[in-house]
């Protein structure tokens, strides 16, 4: 059954991951709604190689391309469109990922700001009770972030630090982003076969 999913990018390290997580979410014939900041362009640049336009209609020309979809499976918008139907509570998607996760958005949202579409699209889903997981990549962690990553997990979202297993024996580095990607997954309830789960005939875990 198709899903629609919200994902966020902002300015932390891990574009990667959030490149993997949408093109499985697509791949898997789900529907995305993207929003970006101005800093995430900037590490996708620097850490892919990855120019994403600032104009919402060629980035996801660009993204369609690149990720070889249909049209209609990924909507892109500004980080100021309040029109976007992910800033209201009517506007229903499935679960929203902010990923990479800064803790300047992670903060914003811990306390109920709402100055971008990014943070306004993860109070949405607060209020209405919907799932919400956020990737921070950061370390270490200061007394600050974690208190306001114990107020969010309080409030039943969602914190998955991209910290990647090395029991699977991983190869190459595409193992450990899609370790990471997996986990998102199964949080979204995505079948996902990237990692091999605990018991299987290889005895990998997951």
């Amino acid at each position: 059954m198709s899903k629609t999913f919200t994902l966020g990018l902002t300015g932390a390290s891990g574009m990667p991951y959030a490149m993997r997580l949408l093109e499985c979410l697509l791949g898997a014939g789900h529907t995305v709604y993207l929003v970006y900041s101005q800093a995430a362009q900037f590490v996708a640049a620097q850490e892919m190689g990855l120019n994403l336009p600032a104009k919402s209609s060629e980035a996801r020309r660009l993204l369609v391309e690149r990720l070889h979809c249909r049209p209609q499976q990924l909507l892109v918008f500004a980080r100021e469109d309040w029109n976007a139907p992910i800033a209201s509570g009517s506007g229903v998607t499935d679960a929203m990922v902010v990923c990479p996760c800064t803790m300047g958005c992670l903060a914003a949202i811990a306390n109920g700001l709402s100055d971008n579409l990014i943070e306004r699209a993860a109070d949405v889903m607060l209020k209405e009770g919907r799932k919400l997981i956020l990737v921070p990549r950061e370390t270490p962690f200061s007394a600050i972030h974690l208190e306001n990553m114990l107020k969010l997990v309080r409030l039943g979202v969602v914190i998955l630090p991209p910290n990647p297993g090395f029991y699977q024996q991983p190869t190459q580095l595409g193992d450990l982003v899609d370790f990471v990607v997996a986990k998102i997954l199964d949080q979204l309830a995505v079948d996902q076969q990237l990692v091999k789960r605990w018991g299987s005939d290889n005895g990998r875990l997951a």
